[in-house]
């Protein structure tokens, strides 16, 4: 019988090979034997094309492992920017990255992504962002997450899944250039957003031999937990969200495999899931334009696990060991002000370091661009050690 531990490194051989990644070491034997801790780069090469950030000196495909949903180590994929010139001393200050909603298929890695790719909208606008802070002297890691790019399923909007993530690659980025600083900050957007709230409450823990200087959370995902709930009112307002709900749905059955997806649906919005398992988000939106409201969920879906689980995932209980940044939109129609409001107050009442932005007329996507400007100052301040003039009291 094959042990647990020798199929994580068959695993870890056979995603090298799927990926072409060409391993650090030069034999298969050595490849396994690189895969230690969370951390630990297994594979890498050289990454050019719509994947790597243009004022980057070189950006790396790697491959390196963390710890699933299922406490476990587990294979990751992402990618590693370093800027142009010698490091400083300290090595270069590092911005580890959580993108938003892509999809939960490999193909919305982000890693993977290419001009006509079908997470491209989406990924572009973000690397125009972060190939600011590169030209600007970072090295900008980004995880692709737990099972985007790499086998098994992607468990979306997991906290310590996708926070162990974020954590990993800068200790990978660091294996893979000695210039990479231990100084770091956490950055994410919408699911990312939630991903780089957890890591502000795990990350000290996660990696003491690093420094976590802040994090900033832009529009973070939230209040999943009522997913099951909102769906089933069966009302017209659930249209715009439904295709959010196949990437729920089988985000938590990664996590979980007693939660049956397929079991929840009836055959009429069944299609979702095979536009998840197939496609990415802009795939799921146009057939959930074809899904009638009112034939959701099967008569006798279990709705209460899909409840209980991510009632597991909610940030509002977190404790932020480190100063944060999180801001919002007033027209974001995808996560919402009033609910980011008391999120934000949550953390507060939590003894949170917080600092909390609000942009008039933002969506979800343009508060990116329109919190630059704050976002530029509370990461030089977090970094030079000043305090925050922060909202929590």
């Amino acid at each position: 019988m094959i042990s647990r531990t020798s199929r994580r490194g068959m695993a870890v051989l056979a995603a090298a090979s799927m990926l072409g990644i060409t391993s650090c070491s030069e034999s298969g034997d050595d490849a396994e034997e690189t895969a230690g801790g969370p951390g630990s780069l297994v594979t890498e090469r050289t990454l050019t094309g719509t994947a790597a950030l243009p004022s980057a000196s070189r950006t790396h495909l790697i491959t390196y492992l963390s710890d699933g949903a299922d406490r476990r180590p587990t294979l990751v994929s992402g990618t590693v920017a370093i800027p142009g010139g010698e490091a400083p001393d300290g090595g270069w200050p590092v911005i580890s990255w959580a993108h938003g909603t892509t999809g939960v298929g490999d193909a919305c890695a982000p890693s993977a992504d290419t001009p006509g790719g079908p997470a491209h909208s989406y990924v572009s606008r973000t690397t125009a962002m972060l190939d600011r802070w590169v030209a600007d002297g970072y090295a900008v890691v980004q995880t692709d997450y737990e099972g985007l790019g790499t086998p098994g399923g992607h468990p979306y909007m997991n906290g310590d899944s996708a926070a162990d993530s974020v954590v990993d690659i800068v200790r990978a980025a660091r294996q893979l250039d000695p210039g990479v600083g231990t100084r770091w900050v956490a950055m994410g957007h919408s699911q990312g957003g939630h991903a780089a709230l957890y890591a502000a409450a795990r990350g000290e823990d996660r990696a003491p031999e690093l420094e976590l200087q802040g994090a900033v959370a832009f529009a973070p995902g939230s209040r999943t937990s009522e997913t099951a709930e909102y769906y089933a009112t069966a009302g017209p307002a659930i249209g715009p969200a439904l295709g959010f709900l196949p990437v729920l749905l089988l985000g938590a059955q990664a996590a979980d495999p007693s939660i049956d997806a397929d079991a929840m649906l009836t055959d009429a919005s069944r299609p979702l899931l095979d536009a998840a398992r197939t496609g990415c988000m802009d795939d799921i939106r146009e057939v959930a334009s074809t899904v009638p409201v009112d034939q959701v969920f099967a008569p006798d879906a279990d709705l209460e696990s899909l409840r209980e689980y991510y009632a597991g995932q909610e940030v509002e209980p977190l404790t932020l060991a480190v100063p944060t940044l999180v801001v919002q939109g007033s027209d974001d129609a995808l996560v919402l002000r009033p609910v980011t409001d008391q999120v934000t107050a949550a953390l507060c009442s939590n003894g949170a370091d917080l600092t909390y932005r609000v942009y008039d007329g933002a969506d979800h996507r343009a508060v990116l661009e329109e919190s630059v400007e704050d976002v530029r100052a509370f990461v030089d301040g977090v970094r030079a050690g000043e305090a925050q003039d922060g909202t929590c009291g």
